[in-house]
């Protein structure tokens, strides 16, 4: 049976099993159906968490997309995946909404094994548009006829990638159709009678047969069909901000309410009947139908379980977050020091920097959905005596991967860069996992790697890396720590060098990060040596060395892909200097971890505390086998 929260029961929602039922409804059912759908969304992720005001922006649009065109048959592509929710909803997983984000449940994103409804992966933004572009290559290529539709918000337009999609899209004259969701009214604000009623007028097939026709008869006259088409241009310039798209090669649509349905379905029918490059304009609310929503929907734009009547969120639990530690760090730092400068790629919130951003809002610099250029525009600070610091998750550095190397690295730049949501993320999965930073930054020269045990040290070591005269990378996980106090002084920690916390014998573990509280009873269960290593890069060598000549078995711990990571980097100190010691890597699996609490994915890793006894006891069985077999 379909999962039904409690409340008025879903007359239309519960016969609809999937898209081909919701296209067997008459037009005028369709507002009663998308109110179902939005009553269903606030029950629902009022009990599970999750992303809330994007998807209740985009009830009306998912209904009307689904309803005028042939999915899954026809491609909808759908940016980031924050909105994805109604979606998921008319597309055959309304039953399983109960587990949203939860382990072996239904993702937050979209996925291609999940449902052959999502045509594409989403996690990221900006890649709607390309991926849309590459299916429609395809479709020609099999010579199918089949509808592409990308569906982007106004952030992930601002993006660069998104706008080589549309450049290049413009110069392929393809099947497609993008679909900008404007809920922040970022570009434009003509919506109302007379743009609802010019969308209408400009999508209808007598208006394109007449333009169409025409640039077919008057392009056999010199000039005629260049006039026609600098008039056409500048009357739709006038009232509606098409203008670039036009050029692009797009033929736009829109400003339009995102929340009118019956213009929703008449416009994209009529557009459905157009071919070639097209761009329609939908204006939305973020929240829309849920008051608290609606009035804060930053607030509610990521929620934990909350009561649907009120809109109270529960209190979140643990200690302060590592997030928190670093906003507190960049005010004090900022005070202190006037050259420090604040970025971040659109993650003000998540990063922690709305504090900053109030206090010193001249040096606090939000660029939109756009890392590389993040990257590079803190180089080019850090070129004339400014000290940028880089608010950014690790996910999202991986965007800025070029910038971070030939812009800041090869230069040797001062920038500092604060990577949030380093390791596992918990509900999000493993779209925004931070699982391979230490193996991507650790190879570039000049970049100095540092991994915080807990909150002191987190907070030491941001301003440790701020005072280092180069590239230097803060890397910490989302969440609480162990509820250290992380002070509020400018101290420093001596410069690569790591911290006995228990001195042992036979094993020694080696610590990079957060882990060093798992390996705390680990080490005291087997008498061994333990480490909190601190710098990935310049690793503290003399202590790796010293740890190798005493020990029967080296073990390495991060949060972080064995592959290139922390392990290797110690592995590789040890075979430059000729020493056969043995070692253990233990660190995140060759494969993507999906969501749920960050102690499961840490478990489904092997990194719970019983897990890694239990494979250092194996490891160390093994080479008793071996000792026993070479003396035989």
């Amino acid at each position: 049976m379909p999962y039904t929260p409690p409340g008025a029961p879903y007359l239309l929602l519960d016969e609809i099993e999937s898209p081909g039922g919701l296209r067997a409804l008459a037009a005028g059912e369709l507002p009663a159906l998308a109110s179902e759908v939005r009553r269903f969304l606030v029950n629902t992720v009022s009990q599970t968490g999750g992303h809330l005001a994007a998807g209740l922006g985009v009830v009306e649009l998912t209904v009307a997309l689904h309803y005028v065109f042939n999915t899954p048959e026809d491609r909808l592509v759908w940016d980031v995946g924050h909105q994805a929710y109604p979606h998921k909803i008319l597309t055959g997983r309304r039953d399983r909404m109960s587990t949203l984000r939860q382990k072996d449940g239904l993702s937050g994103f979209l996925k291609r094994d999940e449902s052959t409804y999502d045509a594409f992966g989403a996690g990221h933004s900006s890649t709607s548009i390309s991926a849309a572009l590459g299916m429609a290559v395809a479709a020609k290529a099999a010579g199918e006829q089949r509808e592409h539709i990308a569906v982007i918000g106004d952030g992930a337009l601002s993006a660069g990638m998104a706008f080589e999609a549309l450049n290049h899209a413009g110069a392929l004259d393809l099947d497609l159709l993008v679909v900008l969701n404007d809920n922040d009214m970022s570009i434009s604000q003509p919506v109302g009678a007379i743009s609802n009623y010019l969308a209408r007028v400009l999508s209808s097939r007598f208006y394109n047969r007449v333009r169409e026709g025409g640039k077919h008869v008057l392009s056999g006259l010199p000039g005629m069909k260049d006039l026609v088409h600098r008039w056409e241009e500048h009357m739709k310039g006038m009232v509606m901000p098409g203008t670039l798209f036009e050029e692009l090669g797009f033929n736009y649509i829109g400003p339009i309410d995102g929340h009118d349905l019956p213009l929703l379905v008449s416009t994209l029918r009529n557009m459905k009947a157009m071919r070639g490059p097209r761009f329609l304009h939908v204006v939305t609310r973020k929240g829309r139908g849920y008051a608290p929503a609606e009035g804060d929907p930053c607030v509610y734009h990521g929620v934990t379980p909350f009561n649907p009547s009120t809109g109270q969120m529960a209190a979140k639990g643990g200690g302060r977050s590592f997030t928190q530690v670093f906003s507190d760090w960049v005010c004090d730092a900022g005070e202190r020091d006037p050259r420090l400068m604040a970025v971040t790629p659109a993650m003000c919130e998540g990063s922690g920097l709305v504090a900053f951003a109030a206090r010193f809002p001249k040096r606090y610099f939000d660029v939109g959905i756009a890392e590389q250029h993040a990257v590079t525009f803190a180089a080019g600070m850090a070129c004339d005596g400014l000290k940028p610091v880089v608010a950014i998750y690790s996910t999202f550095l991986q965007r800025a991967y070029d910038q971070l190397l030939h812009d800041v690295a090869l230069q040797n730049l001062d920038v500092t860069l604060a990577v949030d949501r380093a390791g596992q993320v918990g509900a999000d999965g493993a779209t925004h996992a931070g699982s391979f930073d230490l193996s991507y930054a650790r190879c570039i020269p000049n970049m100095a790697i540092l991994a915080p045990a807990d909150e002191r040290e987190c907070r030491l070591m941001l301003q440790t890396a701020f005072e280092h005269p180069g590239p230097a990378l803060v890397r910490y996980p989302r969440g609480a720590g162990s509820g250290v106090e992380p002070g509020e002084g400018f101290e420093t920690l001596p410069w690569g060098r790591g911290e006995v916390i228990r001195q042992g014998s036979g094993v020694a573990l080696l610590v990079f990060g957060t882990l060093l509280q798992a390996a705390r009873p680990v080490a005291d269960a087997l008498g061994a040596t333990l480490v909190n290593m601190r710098f990935v890069k310049p690793m503290d060598e003399a202590l790796v060395l010293d740890l190798a000549a005493r020990h029967r078995l080296l073990v390495t711990l991060e949060e972080n892909v064995v592959q290139g990571g922390a392990g290797s980097a110690v592995n590789e100190l040890l075979h430059a200097a000729g020493i056969a010691a043995h070692v253990l890597n233990l660190g995140l699996p060759d494969t993507f971890i999906e969501q749920g609490t960050q102690a499961e994915q840490l478990e489904m890793a092997g990194l719970s505390p019983t897990q890694i006894e239990q494979r250092i006891g194996a490891a160390l069985a093994a080479l008793d086998d071996t000792g026993q077999a070479a003396r035989a």
